[in-house]
């Protein structure tokens, strides 16, 4: 058939209806017909811009003809406006979006296959979310060669005239004999205020919300997801309560401006409001957006949705306090020396907030740091000295919205495709949120009181996250796979070039084929010679040591699902014994003993009250145990050691689930179930929620062959094809 995309023919692209939209564009022609004018009201961005070309070659309209308005808010005067102001379709913006679409394309039909030839347990690869992996495994290895040190903090409380001042030395100790030493040297000692410095400071406020700086905050501050902040941005947006939320512009009109700062002194005070003009630093932010901002700044209320309110009052207060004045704090601080001959002195640090300025907003309690009132050659009195150990902290994983930071400082994406990016890389099972239980490590605490030292030993936990992005080792193997074989692709400066690129054929500097042409033409040479490659090259295999009863070596691969055991040669007459590697052990790092005690399962941990063997394993999903062909999973029990007692039990409530989720059995393989998300009907193919107005018990044979027949079929998950 016709190719989807013909890189012999100009990259001429066929593109065909989605067979589940024909209903839709019927509708669309229909209407068409009939319509003195059209108005293509599109999203305002390019991927905006091609729909509204796409509906011209579907419905067979003009495009330098009909009627195109871009808006960035939904209301009256917003959507009045851009009728008074309609254009035509820019074309150059429509090659633009074809000219990404093309090339991902590309990158995904002819990279995807190599990967899922070479690769073990390869999935797909892409020109944007391969970048975004290699980031995470980098960060990874960085946190694993980390060697941080430890040093000795001092800190110390004084008195003056019964009032404390909490001071601290600027100065760290390496070892714990220098730490005590300087606190012998407190003994005895004098301290003097030796000077006093007070400066006046401004905090300004940050600029209103980008689609990037929207889901760093809603990350930090709510822990939302990119892709649940898109989702909730999307349904504000298409109620009318935010204007569009792909945008990389920090500007705001002139109409928000003025109402904001009306806002602000009827609500703050005159001297609250500071009028504010933002300029976007991205040379290519896209076309004449605005910021994302409230569409009416008075509306406190933006949903009913509690998930989506949290957001709506994020943006709103940023905008808000965007146009506030800045807070003023006078900071203070005190040196205070030790004796008179000594090298060495504290620091006691204040702030106060004079004046809370766009701080207001944000009903901010945070207590000024008030120090007492002394002056400089004032003697203290030490009351207390401590030193403690403190170690050094290894690069932080990413959070979802860190890592949109970086891919924005790099170059890489747009507002666009930030959270498909995230999403992804997770679906794909090369990125998760892990769980780092992190480090139990012993710090010592020196302390000295009543001129006497004592010695301490605390634990401390380090390096304990919770919802950051850990690649997982399939992750690792994919990134690299692409950095030895195709460099380009993970190449950050490469992958930035490319988006300018992308930004140049829309502003009509750059030839769409021309770029198209500069692009395919190395990278699918690449792809000729990757039938060199040797898949048995591909990823880490290590002997790890000998099995002591069979004589049979065991080997740390990688397999199908992640890194795997394996007992025995494939090359010997006897099949080998795989097993799941242990829990947080690598290819590199597993020993003989762990994978021994692997090859252990599954145990027999004993028989259910009715006498069928119940045995305990560890599979793909973790820790399980079986009975007949009944799987329960056990976590987070340890397979090698739960009890006959718990894995009964375990047993017992995945009957009783399973009792409760059967409703009705109606012949067929047609059931009535009870699902996470409330009854249904299957067919085992078809899913079909039942409505809270029909009671799912009263639901007959009849009536479930009606509700699956009206349903549409499931599309088929799994490797794309060459077809669009």
């Amino acid at each position: 058939g016709t190719p989807p995309i013909d890189v012999n023919n100009d990259f001429k692209t066929h593109y065909e209806v989605d067979p589940e939209k024909k209903k839709v564009v019927a509708e669309l022609k229909k209407a068409a017909k009939s319509a003195k004018t059209i108005y293509l009201a599109t999203d305002p961005d390019r991927e905006g811009e091609a729909i509204s070309w796409h509906l011209c070659e579907v419905l067979k309209l003009n495009p330098a003809e009909t009627k195109r308005i871009t808006y960035h808010e939904i209301s009256k005067q917003a959507v009045e406006e851009a009728i008074k102001n309609a254009h035509h379709i820019d074309m150059n913006l429509v090659k633009a979006q074809q000219a990404r679409q093309i090339l991902d394309r590309l990158v995904g039909f002819e990279l995807s296959p190599v990967v899922w030839q070479k690769v073990p347990g390869g999935k797909s690869a892409g020109r944007v979310q391969s970048p975004a992996v290699r980031l995470l495994v980098e960060r990874e290895r960085e946190i694993a060669d980390f060697n941080g040190k430890s040093k000795f903090k001092v800190t110390a409380i004084f008195t003056h005239n019964e009032n404390e001042i909490k001071a601290e030395l600027p100065n760290r100790f390496d070892t714990e004999e220098e730490a005590n030493g300087f606190l012998e040297s407190l003994i005895g000692a004098k301290f003097t205020v030796s000077d006093i410095k007070t400066t006046p400071g401004k905090r300004n406020p940050a600029a209103p919300f980008t689609t990037s700086t929207l889901q760093q905050e809603a990350n930090a501050k709510l822990g939302f997801g990119s892709k649940a902040t898109m989702a909730a941005a999307q349904k504000l947006y298409q109620a009318g309560k935010i204007t569009y939320m792909r945008t990389d512009s920090v500007n705001l009109s002139d109409q928000a401006i003025a109402a904001t700062a009306n806002f602000i002194k009827s609500e703050f005070g005159e001297k609250y409001s500071k009028i504010r003009k933002f300029k976007t630093k991205s040379s290519n932010a896209q076309e004449a957006h605005e910021a994302i901002r409230p569409t009416n700044i008075n509306e406190v209320k933006g949903s009913s949705n509690d998930y989506d309110q949290k957001l709506y009052d994020l943006i709103r207060k940023r905008t808000i306090a965007s146009q506030m004045a800045p807070a003023e704090l006078e900071k203070t601080i005190v040196t205070i020396q030790v004796s008179d001959k000594s090298n060495f002195h504290f620091e006691a640090k204040g702030e106060v907030i004079l004046f809370d300025g766009f701080l207001r907003v944000y009903n901010n309690q945070k207590d000024s740091e008030i120090l007492p009132n002394i002056k400089s050659g004032d003697e203290l009195n030490l009351n207390q000295a401590t030193a403690k150990q403190t170690f050094d902290r290894p690069p932080a994983r990413y959070t979802e919205g860190s890592l949109v930071k970086k891919l924005e400082d790099l170059g890489i994406g747009r507002p666009s495709t930030y959270a498909t990016i995230i999403d992804t890389v997770q679906t794909r099972g090369y990125v998760k949120k892990g769980e780092s239980e992190g480090i139990e490590r012993d710090a010592i605490v020196l302390s000295l009181e009543n001129d006497k030292i004592s010695k301490n030993i605390v634990q401390e936990k380090t390096g304990a996250d919770k919802g950051k992005l850990v690649p997982t080792p399939s992750g690792e193997l994919i990134a690299d796979f692409l950095t030895e074989h195709f460099s380009q692709i993970v190449d950050y400066d490469f992958t930035a070039n490319v988006e300018e690129e992308f930004d140049a054929i829309a502003s009509d500097k750059l030839a769409r084929n021309a770029m198209l042409r500069n692009f395919y033409t190395p990278f699918h040479k690449l792809i000729e010679q990757s039938s060199n490659i040797d898949r048995t090259k591909v990823g880490a295999q290590r002997e790890v040591g000998i099995d002591p009863k069979s004589g049979k070596p065991i080997l740390a691969r990688f397999g199908r699902f992640g890194p795997m055991l394996q007992l025995g040669s494939t090359d010997s007459n006897d099949k080998p014994i795989f097993a799941p590697m242990p829990k947080n052990a690598k290819i590199e790092t597993v020993t003989l003993e762990q994978a021994l005690k692997m090859f252990e399962l599954p145990r027999l941990v004993g028989q259910t009250e009715d006498g069928q063997d119940i045995k305990a394993n560890i599979g793909r999903f973790g820790p399980y145990i079986q009975i007949g062909k009944l799987f329960v999973s056990i976590k987070p029990e340890d397979p090698h050691t739960i009890t006959l007692e718990k894995a009964r039990e375990l047993y017992t409530n995945k009957l009783e689930a399973e009792k409760a989720k059967n409703i009705a059995d109606l012949g067929d393989g047609i059931k009535v179930l009870n699902g996470r998300y409330g009854p249904y009907i299957t067919n085992g193919t078809k899913n079909v929620k039942i409505p809270k107005d029909i009671d799912p018990k009263k639901i007959d044979r009849i009536k479930a062959d009606e509700m699956l027949a009206e349903a549409p079929t499931p599309k088929r998950r799994g490797r794309a094809k060459k077809t669009k």
